[in-house]
Parts: structure tokens; C-alpha cells; sequence
């Protein structure tokens, strides 16, 4: 039963994944119909994390009345309703307003099924769940170019991705049986009661955290928009060239994950933290010095090779970091930071850009990196039993 029930979560972390590319994918399709300019994707794409950074707050306290089943069920439920709702609206405002229960569906299930892993399985599952997100995320802009090449139109893409979730949910729903309840939910115990965040900001160590989460994600986004650009602008490697290493750079962060799985079984998840920031290291040394065209390329790869672990192992040690009782809030918050990292700091790298030129791409890269790894050892040194 334990091995059905992971196979149901395995299916649960490829759908996290469809909806995510699936904006970026259809826009080019999409403003021009809707008559608003380009930029107006950066609206939906805020309210959607936005959405996604309450709900990971709130999951501590959802997830200790309702259970991680029943909250990943009503999730994907919600992101269900929200694609289906994309898929009928033909003005901007539409879009913006189905893209809250987009946001808020999508924040719950990311931090409930997370912590779930983190309290039930072995490191390996986390890497290799986290590599079927990227096979989701990578499918979802698949099916929607089928759409769109078919002649269908973005809103059938739209609504052929809500149909996967809506099956998704029925799965989800026939599975409650199987999950397990949260330290502290068995009969005869005191049930568990949800932390604030005054509460959990309390807790020794989780600043340190949040700082870890924030800065990873920035890493994460900042090189997947600008890092095409930094190779075009700064280095001279042709536009053609330059796509087709970004590409590669998610390629290596899903292909990384699934490596990773093997390697946890050799190392804990602090070493292959320390492993992934290494490589990371690595990588932005090359971006950054005067080594030519081939590697700066490589340089990208190692990056991307480099952020594989570091996510999905970060999240699996914390219950081993702050215990079971508070591993939920606490990844609600890190999942709140996350977002954050990913809404702020892909921008402001832009305006720097702009001001100095993109040559500060991989000095941005290592200055988020040196933070990065500050805050996840301060973790270490904090938490440390």
C-alpha cells in the first residue's frame, strides 16, 4: 500500500508541474488576442505567486485540520478550476481574477506534499519527485503547443491540462485511505494545533532558513530568464546557440535530480547541499572569467547541474532540522520565501542590466550563491542536536 500511495505522490509532482511553463508557453498566442501589450504577463505571473506565497503560509494550518491528502486533493481541485476558468476567459481581467485560486491552489499542495515526503520517505524519493516536477513542467508546454500548432487555440491547451488535473483529483480522492497522519493526529493524542508565524519567525534557525530558500530560488530563476541573454550580449554566441543552452540548463536541473536520488543514498542531504553549491561555484567561475565561449556554455550547465540537489534536499532535512511537529509550518514559510526569491530577484537583476549592462549576470549569480551558503551553514551551526 505504502509503494501505491508513492506512486499516486510521484503522479501528484508531475501535475504540480503542467501548469508552470504553461503561461510562458501560450503568451506569444495569447496578448495579442486579449489587446494588451507583452508586459502584462508579469501581472498574471505576480498575482499567481502572490496566491501561491499565502497559501504556503496558511498549509501548516490546513494541513493539521484537514490531513496532507485531503489538502492535495482540494489543491490540485482548485488549480483544476483555475486552468479550466483560463481556458473560457477571453478578457485580461478574467485571466487575472482565475489566477488567484491558480495561486492559492498552488502554494498548499507544494508545501503539503513536500513535508509529507520529508516526514515519510527516504531523500532519494525528494530528488526524484522533484525530477518529475521538471518532466511535468517540461510536458505542459508540450501539449500546449500541440494546441497551438493544431490550430486549437491557447484555451484548448488551457482546458486539456485542467482535464489531467481533474483525473488527477479522482485518483487523489480514491487514495485518502492511504495516507498517514501527521505526528501528534493519533487517536488518543492531543491534536495538533497549527503554528502562527510569529511563532514559527521564533523558531532558532528558521531566518537562516528563509534567507537559504530566498536566495536558492533567485539563483534558480535569475539564471533560467537572463542567462540566454548574458551569453547573446555579453559573450557573442549566436541567439540560436544561446537557446539551446538555457533550455539545457532545466534539462540538467531534471537530469540532476534524478541523479541526485542515487547519490543521497552516499550522502546526506547537508553534504549534497554543500555538494550542489559547490558545483554552482564552479559554474559562475566560468560564466565569469575571460575563458571563451565554450566555458561560459559549460559554465551554464554547471549551474543548472549544480541547483539539482540543493532544492529538493534542503526541504528533506527539515524535519530533521526543526523536528516533525513543526517541519509543516516551517516549509510553508521556506516555500513563502522561495516565491519571493523568484517574484524579486529575476527583476532586479533586469534593472541592473539596464543600468550597468548584463555583464553583471554572473556577479549577481555568485553574490546570491555566497548568501545562499551563508544561510544554509549559520542552518547547520543553529540546528545542529
Amino acid at each position: 500500500m505504502t509503494g501505491l500511495l508513492l506512486a499516486v505522490i510521484y503522479l501528484a509532482f508531475i501535475s504540480l508541474g503542467l501548469p508552470d511553463a504553461l503561461l510562458g508557453a501560450a503568451w506569444p498566442s495569447m496578448y495579442g488576442a486579449l489587446e494588451v501589450p507583452v508586459s502584462c504577463a508579469g501581472v498574471i505571473s505576480v498575482i499567481i505567486a502572490l496566491g501561491t506565497v499565502v497559501s504556503s503560509l496558511m498549509s501548516d494550518r490546513l494541513t493539521c485540520r484537514l490531513g496532507a491528502g485531503k489538502v492535495t486533493a482540494i489543491s490540485v481541485a482548485v488549480t483544476a478550476a483555475a486552468l479550466f476558468g483560463f481556458s473560457v476567459s477571453g478578457s485580461f481581467r478574467m485571466l487575472c481574477l482565475w489566477a488567484v485560486p491558480y495561486g492559492l491552489g498552488a502554494g498548499s499542495v507544494d508545501a503539503s506534499l513536500n513535508n509529507y515526503v520529508a516526514l515519510h520517505y527516504a531523500s532519494r524519493h525528494m530528488s526524484w519527485l522533484h525530477c518529475m516536477w521538471g518532466v511535468g513542467a517540461s510536458v505542459g508546454p508540450y501539449v500546449m503547443g500541440i494546441a497551438l500548432t493544431g490550430g486549437r487555440g491557447w484555451q484548448t491547451g488551457y482546458r486539456w491540462i485542467s482535464f489531467l488535473q481533474v483525473g488527477l483529483t479522482v485518483i487523489l480522492l480514491a487514495s485518502l485511505g492511504l495516507w498517514k497522519k501527521r505526528p501528534g493526529q493519533e487517536s488518543g493524542e492531543e491534536p495538533e494545533r497549527p503554528l502562527g508565524l510569529r511563532q514559527v519567525l521564533a523558531v532558532r534557525g528558521v531566518r537562516e532558513v528563509m534567507l537559504t530558500f530566498f536566495c536558492y530560488c533567485a539563483v534558480e530563476q535569475t539564471a533560467g530568464l537572463w542567462a540566454s541573454s548574458y551569453l547573446v550580449l555579453n559573450r557573442g554566441v549566436d541567439a540560436e546557440t544561446a537557446a539551446g543552452f538555457a533550455s539545457v540548463f532545466f534539462l540538467g536541473i531534471t537530469a540532476g535530480r534524478g541523479l541526485s536520488g542515487f547519490i543521497t543514498m552516499k550522502l546526506s542531504d547537508r553534504q549534497m547541499v554543500r555538494l550542489g553549491c559547490g558545483v554552482i561555484a564552479a559554474g559562475v567561475a566560468a560564466l565569469l572569467l575571460p575563458l571563451g565561449e565554450g566555458a561560459a556554455l559549460t559554465g551554464l550547465v554547471l549551474v543548472g547541474l549544480g541547483c539539482a540537489p540543493v532544492y529538493p534536499c534542503l526541504i528533506h532535512s527539515t524535519p530533521e532540522h526543526f523536528g516533525a511537529r513543526r517541519s509543516q509550518a516551517i516549509i510553508g514559510i521556506q516555500m513563502a520565501s522561495a516565491y519571493l526569491g523568484t517574484c524579486l530577484m529575476p527583476p532586479l537583476l533586469g534593472i541592473l542590466a539596464e543600468r550597468v549592462g548584463i555583464r553583471v549576470f554572473p556577479i549577481d549569480l555568485g553574490i546570491l550563491l555566497a548568501a545562499m551558503t551563508v544561510g544554509h551553514e549559520a542552518l547547520v551551526r543553529k540546528t545542529a542536536k
